[in-house]
């Protein structure tokens, strides 16, 4: 069992978009996989319960001792149980990362963002100190646009950090992955090449994520 955790405490980063397409290529992988939605906006939630035969399991926890008590319960259940965590670095973040194997920040390439991401990764950090080490910690640059040059320099930024991992797969920006959501889908769903270009980094990122989990 692995418990991997998407920390941010910035809105529209693709926390939330990732968390949902993590569980669900996990799941067409073949393992048991279960999601805990500790968001108040219920994104997550709402989204697979919109989703035409879904069958993927999820718990919606808010409280810390509630995400402390249930978070090992629940991956005692499964092979990968992933949390969606709050959008706020409140104490419900701080229960998350004292249970969390692998927790993944999301980051898109801006100073706002690299500033939000800097306080997750601080967040992490204490918890580090705390467990000796644990958890293991990534961040990922996220709706990145190409061609320009604040994709690098967030790379540079962020890579001085040496607790945490920066991911090699960057999830570029596409109207695609924003259209999901309202489809009641994950861009494996859709067609067209632009969708089929997202699935494939996806697919990058996701590998990266488990291998790191091991």
């Amino acid at each position: 069992m692995s418990v991997i955790s998407l920390i941010n405490q910035k809105g529209g980063c693709s926390k939330s978009t990732t968390a949902v397409h993590l569980i669900c290529w996990l799941s067409s992988k073949g393992y048991k996989v279960k999601l805990i939605d500790a968001d108040a906006q219920g994104s997550s939630s709402t989204w697979l319960s919109s989703m035409e035969n879904n069958q993927i399991s999820v718990t919606t926890l808010q409280s810390p001792d509630e995400l402390l008590d249930q978070i090992p319960e629940l991956a005692g259940q499964c092979d990968y149980l992933v949390v969606d965590g709050p959008a706020g670095l409140a104490e419900s973040s701080r229960a998350i990362l004292f249970r969390t194997d692998l927790a993944v920040v999301p980051c898109q390439p801006t100073g706002l963002d690299l500033q939000s991401a800097g306080d997750a990764v601080r967040l992490i950090k204490q918890a580090q100190s705390v467990r000796g080490g644990a958890p293991k910690a990534a961040v990922f640059i996220s709706r990145a646009v190409k061609g320009t040059r604040l994709k690098d320099e967030a790379i540079t930024l962020l890579s001085k950090t040496k607790e945490v991992t920066v991911l090699k797969t960057v999830i570029h920006q596409k109207q695609v992955i924003a259209d999901t959501f309202g489809q009641a889908a994950t861009i494996w769903d859709l067609s067209g090449r632009s969708a089929a270009d997202s699935a494939q980094e996806y697919e990058r990122l996701f590998k990266e994520i488990i291998k790191m989990s091991k």
